[in-house]
């Protein structure tokens, strides 16, 4: 890898459907992957695929559908791995105990550098067999409702999905913008000073502030407002806020 392209370890990591039976689960699970940055897309031995519906509910991900490898065997989909995780919901009574998402996720980005990570995932209707286990080095278990814990192929694909970009890029980059614009900077703490001195001069004003009795008022106020954290531009509108009722504006009534 050059300085350039540094290495991605989600470059790394597989997604193996097996034995899929509806078409629609593997355009849906592509769009699952590509949505958290993961394009390596194996099928083995797929009820129907190629076929419309797969490339319908891929959306925008096509991308990972194109380069999908199809195989007739397990062992030819992982064949390259240094690690094999199979995701299944049925409890087993052999083998250790099965690895919560976020786990698996954390062991993949360390192995990532070595060898590719495959994550199996089985047909829809019975998951992963026991020989298909069998060939895995690991289980790993979405915790869901016991009463009803069964998950759309799609939407298992999306979970581990996300634990895996969570782990190889713990810190993601801040999305909102506005973050970096002075107006969202904290205030100062002569700006906040003005702010309470204005708001406790208009509580005065309007009698809700008893001067005589003023009791804790103020400082339960200062605990809320330290509490909410106000940016510039919400101190702002606090103020004109108050301005308003200090000095109100007589406004025409909009037009029928």
């Amino acid at each position: 890898m050059t300085a350039e392209t540094p290495f991605d370890p989600l470059s790394r990591m597989r997604i193996v459907l097996v034995s899929t039976q509806h078409p629609g689960n593997i355009g849906a699970s592509a769009r699952a992957m590509l949505t958290m940055g993961l394009t390596d897309l194996a099928l083995v031995k797929p009820d129907r695929y190629p076929h419309p519906q797969a490339r319908a509910t891929a959306a925008h991900a096509l991308s990972v559908l194109e380069r999908a490898r199809v195989v007739e065997r397990l062992q030819d989909a992982v064949a390259d791995c240094g690690w094999i995780v199979g995701l299944s919901a049925r409890p087993r009574h052999l083998g250790d105990e099965p690895l919560r998402p976020w786990q698996a996720a954390e062991r993949a980005m360390a192995l990532a550098p070595e060898a590719p990570v495959a994550f199996v995932f089985g047909c829809e209707r019975t998951g992963l067999t026991n020989e298909e286990i069998d060939q895995c080095h690991a289980t790993a278990l979405i915790p869901a409702n016991p009463h009803y814990s069964s998950l759309n192929l799609a939407q298992a694909v999306q979970v581990m999905a996300y634990e895996l970009r969570r782990a190889a890029h713990p810190e993601s980059p801040a999305v909102a913008a506005k973050k970096r614009h002075p107006w969202y900077a904290p205030p100062s703490a002569e700006e906040m000073e003005h702010f309470y001195a204005h708001l406790e001069r208009v509580l005065l004003s309007t009698g809700f502030l008893d001067p005589g009795n003023p009791r804790m008022l103020m400082r339960r106020l200062r605990t809320f407002f330290n509490r909410a954290s106000p940016d510039r531009n919400e101190l702002n509108i606090l103020r004109g806020i108050l301005t308003s009722v200090e000095k109100p504006k007589t406004r025409r009534a909009p037009p029928p």
